[in-house]
């Protein structure tokens, strides 16, 4: 892939078409909207605002009609979530202890250095249980390809060809929000990273929300004050691997406590050595394969506490946008 760009959220102050102008990017585009589950085909405003040069690639309408063509394939998939729902209670019980862990030794009355020493070993525990849950969400998605070679069985593999024809045909994909962990299946039930690969041509990516969350390395959901629940950030597992190096957050300024520099110092330093980027309206973060370029209001999650302008460490030629 020689271009993947992340945009802010596009409902309210859509910004993809400047963007796709900015890259130079003709028509038609495909688009997935695989995240918006049912209302995947309500796609209107965001066909008028790119101009009308789209085709949805229902990758969840394919998939619906896979499993209900392949019962096997269906009762597999099931399973597979049902462990990963399980998983990810277990993994929440874990991680409120060691995050706890981590706020209570911040918190002791003790000499700053003793303090410093004890919340670095908190971070790194509460680390490896991030890790691991990682590594342990990975097994599950690989052992489910291994069995079930999804792309191989007729009931998926004609719409797999469909894509790859359409596909063939586009200058670029666009991949839109919503749920991200049904986002994700259908991207990887196709095949679709692979799929890419295999165009005589790279496609550019232009994905925002949900959609910007699942080509990076790990998809982390947050939340500092939901409805219900603690508010503990949790990582869902692996993303697509497309974008290297950085931990996405839309609606960052929203769904964070960026005041609260002891929350945001955790946040920085559990995630990192990745740069924790917000992405708000407005805000462009592109990769060409080998260098970050950013729009220029974009600010990061130091470990510190601070909230920052965003400073990639930049290849020789790297651009602002």
């Amino acid at each position: 892939m020689t271009l993947g760009v992340l945009l802010g959220p596009q409902r309210h102050a859509p910004t993809l078409h400047r963007e796709l102008a900015r890259w130079g990017i003709p028509g038609p585009l495909a688009v997935i909207t695989a995240g918006w589950q049912e209302r995947e085909a309500e796609d209107d405003e965001l066909v008028e605002h790119v101009g009308h040069r789209c085709v949805n690639l229902e990758l969840h309408a394919r998939s619906e009609d896979s499993y209900a063509n392949d019962p096997e394939l269906f009762a597999a998939h099931r399973a597979k979530q049902d462990t990963l729902r399980q998983m990810q209670a277990l993994y929440r019980r874990r991680l409120a202890h060691a995050i706890d862990a981590a706020r209570e030794v911040s918190e002791a009355p003790a000499p700053e250095q003793l303090v410093e020493t004890e919340r670095t070993a908190a971070i790194l525990a509460l680390r490896l249980v991030d890790e691991q849950h990682l590594a342990r969400t990975r097994q599950v998605q690989r052992q489910f390809q291994a069995a079930i070679a999804p792309a191989t069985r007729p009931a998926v593999e004609h719409h797999y060809r469909e894509l790859r024809s359409i596909l063939g045909e586009c200058y670029g994909l666009l991949i839109a929000g919503g749920h991200v962990a049904s986002l994700l299946n259908r991207i990887r039930l196709f095949q679709l990273v692979s799929l890419l690969a295999s165009l005589p041509r790279p496609l550019p990516i232009f994905a925002w929300s949900a959609g910007a969350m699942a080509l990076t390395e790990r998809v982390v959901l947050f939340h500092d004050s939901p409805p219900q629940g603690p508010g503990n950030a949790e990582v869902l597992g692996e993303g697509l691997g497309l974008l290297p190096d950085v931990v996405v957050l839309p609606h960052a300024q929203r769904r964070l406590r960026l005041d609260d520099p002891a929350r945001v110092s955790l946040f920085a330093q559990r995630f990192g050595p990745s740069q924790c980027v917000p992405l708000e309206e407005d805000d462009a973060l592109a990769w060409d394969g080998r260098s970050w370029h950013q729009g220029p209001k974009m600010i990061q999650l130091q470990p510190s506490g601070e909230v920052t302008p965003l400073k990639f460490q930049p290849a020789e030629g790297a651009v602002t946008l």
